[in-house]
């Protein structure tokens, strides 16, 4: 059974930071295309961050050069290190992973659960 489990989040101030981390069992993260993803309250889910299993990482404009994604493989964990929060990082932050098969394309897709993170000003 695959798990993604969210960790780290919580209350910070506004310039703060915080360092979530995404625990997997029943897959090899390392083989994964990785992401973090937010939802803020009567929004979409948006993408935050991604990391290929080739190492290649990936930023919405509105993160970038704040957070960092980064596995730790001996961990099999994701992490999302992220400084100079502002009120408007404010969400759910969600784990993904997702890997497809060559050559029949199949689609593995995970989520977990989610952690709250919240920037006050």
């Amino acid at each position: 059974q695959v798990q993604l489990v969210e960790s780290g989040g919580g209350l910070v101030q506004a310039g703060g930071s915080l360092s979530l981390s995404c625990a997997a069992s029943g897959i090899i993260l390392a083989l994964y295309a990785m992401g973090w993803y937010r939802q803020a309250l009567g929004k979409q889910r948006e993408l935050v961050a991604t990391l290929t299993s080739s190492g290649t990482t990936n930023y919405a404009d509105s993160v970038n050069g704040r957070f960092t994604i980064y596995r730790d493989s001996a961990k099999n964990t994701l992490y999302l290190q992220m400084n100079s929060l502002k009120p408007e990082d404010t969400a759910v932050y969600y784990c993904n992973a997702a890997y497809e098969t060559v050559p029949d394309r199949i689609v593995y897709n995970y989520w977990g659960r989610g952690t709250q993170v919240t920037v006050s000003s």
